[in-house]
């Protein structure tokens, strides 16, 4: 088998997002929930009581069954409940305890996210979102391209 070449800035980005990517795992954790269904219960007070799943399942990139899966755990918990909406849409709205819930581990997130970006000037906070949504671009550009050749 063929050795991967890989640059030392790209392994360093990918640790850099694996590192990001635990620390939010780490507070699902210690939360008590799996890290999609705390991503639903973030998703639900970003977006608005009422989303959809297929709102959270777009937004964050994850399969509409991962989505629903989570949504049926959160449900068995009492954190959120569904109703029915258009056509066969079900909207998703947190209960009094999924509030609780919000209030203790999501809210403090948001506030903690926003003042970590305050704590970088206005050019950082533009430049890290100028580059990341470039090297995302180009990515999704590339690995586009090389599954079309398979």
């Amino acid at each position: 088998m063929k050795t991967p070449i890989q640059g030392h800035e790209s392994r360093e980005f990918n640790r850099m997002y694996k590192e990001v990517d635990e620390l939010y795992h780490e507070v699902a954790l210690k939360s008590g929930l799996s890290d999609t269904s705390f991503l639903v219960l973030f998703s639900i007070v970003e977006l608005g009581d009422g989303c959809l799943q297929i709102d959270i399942a777009n937004r964050y990139f994850i399969s509409k069954q991962t989505i629903s899966s989570s949504v049926r755990a959160l449900e068995q918990k009492g954190y959120l409940y569904l109703k029915h909406g258009k056509k066969r849409d079900r909207n998703l709205y947190l209960t009094a305890e999924g509030e609780r819930f919000a209030a203790d581990y999501i809210i403090p997130l948001m506030e903690l996210e926003s003042n970590v970006f305050l704590l970088m000037s206005p050019e950082e906070r533009d430049g890290l979102l100028r580059l990341t949504r470039r090297y995302t671009e180009l990515l999704k550009e590339k690995i586009n391209q090389l599954l079309s050749q398979k």
